[in-house]
């Protein structure tokens, strides 16, 4: 096991975080050795790093922890959320600011720089954090290199012409890079303390998710709200979907421009809207879906990645508390008529959620499975199955 430093010990250098616009900051390396390229955003949740750093949402980003104490908890095997277990991260990079201790946790069974190691996650801590996420607040969400070298010797020229010349995320779909390559099924349910995952043994429904970057808790969410899942890669064509006769379809999460993975997966999406079946989307899924129904998408200045984001929802009149990972929105100003927008962020006012008028379909942008984050939207996965019950005719439940 790797230990902590002993105090007052000087640590060398071994790492940079190397900006688009020339800037070099010095660090110690963790994780992986070697160099990566992406697109630098910073998340403000204080707990929940492993489901952060295996969030495929993240493929391509490199992410800075503005919470001071990352790994002191350690690492599990309960914790991964990458539903392609064939993918090792889509994450590139993580920026740290205080040295990672020795774990203190009952459910810790591995350091986290051994499991950075084994991930192939390259970090940096020792970093002003606090003054990197200002720069992101002020400027955007710059492009970079994050590089790790024992022996603290870099070509500072090199790593500064290939942050400036990465094209960055627009335009970008890196759906492929963490979808399935085949489908398969999913009934394990959400954790329970003292119990682990549990198995859906009497699904009632059959629901579709199409894995643009899936995450499993979202698969666990569905299983407990009654649901036989089977996951399909991003590619598959809706005549390939509705010949497994599904109640519903679930459009995943995922990271990447919704623009460029939507050039293949809109005219799809737009076909499983025609069918009349219950449709519900999150993240990613949120965004095509909206390309699908005539709205635009845009870049975001500084994204929203965190777990303490104040979402309004007009269905019910209630504010809740949401997880949220995402670096484009769906434009408000282009909703067409018969979209109504269902959600809104409290903290910019973008877009947060949709639904077709008259159809069964809707979407949210953030993470209502959340994982890291509050529970507070779980009613979300009742509201899906409760659209599949009223195709049925059968009674609806509760979402709360």
């Amino acid at each position: 096991m790797t230990s902590t430093p002993a105090p007052w010990t000087e640590t060398p250098d071994t790492a940079r975080l190397v900006l688009d616009d020339g800037t070099v900051i010095s660090g110690v390396g963790l994780g992986a050795t070697g160099s990566a390229v992406g697109e630098v955003c910073f998340n403000t949740a204080m707990t929940g790093y492993q489901e952060i750093l295996t969030d495929p949402s993240y493929a391509g980003q490199i992410i800075t922890f503005t919470f001071p104490h990352i790994g002191n908890i350690g690492t599990n095997s309960e914790d991964t959320e990458t539903s392609n277990l064939a993918a090792r991260s889509g994450v590139r990079g993580a920026v740290l600011r205080a040295e990672i201790t020795d774990p203190s946790n009952y459910r810790a069974a591995a350091h986290f720089d051994a499991w950075l190691k084994q991930r192939g996650i390259i970090a940096i801590t020792g970093i002003d954090t606090r003054a990197l996420t200002a720069r992101i607040r002020e400027k955007g969400m710059p492009n970079a290199v994050i590089a790790h070298d024992p022996s603290g010797t870099f070509d500072l020229d090199k790593l500064k012409a290939e942050a400036k010349a990465w094209p960055g995320l627009l335009g970008l779909d890196l759906v492929p890079d963490v979808t399935s390559g085949q489908s398969y099924t999913w009934d394990e349910t959400r954790w329970v303390w003292g119990e682990g995952y549990g198995r859906n043994e009497n699904p009632e429904f059959h629901v579709v998710a199409v894995d643009y970057g899936l995450k499993r808790n979202i698969l666990r969410c569905l299983a407990s709200a009654g649901c036989k899942v089977t996951v399909v890669p991003a590619t598959t064509k809706a005549e390939d979907i509705l010949e497994r006769k599904p109640d519903g379809v679930f459009l995943s999460n995922g990271p990447g421009d919704p623009a460029a993975t939507g050039e293949y997966a809109v005219p799809e999406i737009r076909k499983l809207v025609d069918s009349g079946l219950p449709l519900f989307g999150i993240c990613l899924g949120h965004q095509m879906l909206g390309l699908a129904l005539g709205a635009k998408t845009r870049k975001m200045h500084q994204g929203h990645h965190g777990a303490n984001h104040p979402v309004k929802d007009f269905t019910t009149e209630k504010v809740e508390i949401t997880s949220m990972n995402h670096g484009f929105t769906v434009d408000r100003e282009t909703l067409p008529k018969g979209v109504v927008e269902t959600h809104v962020s409290l903290f910019d006012g973008t877009n947060c959620g949709l639904e077709l008028e008259g159809r069964p379909v809707f979407s949210v942008q953030y993470h209502p499975e959340a994982s890291p984050g509050p529970q507070d939207s779980h009613y979300l996965f009742t509201r899906f199955v409760n659209k599949m019950r009223e195709r049925r005719g059968a009674p609806v439940k509760s979402e709360r």
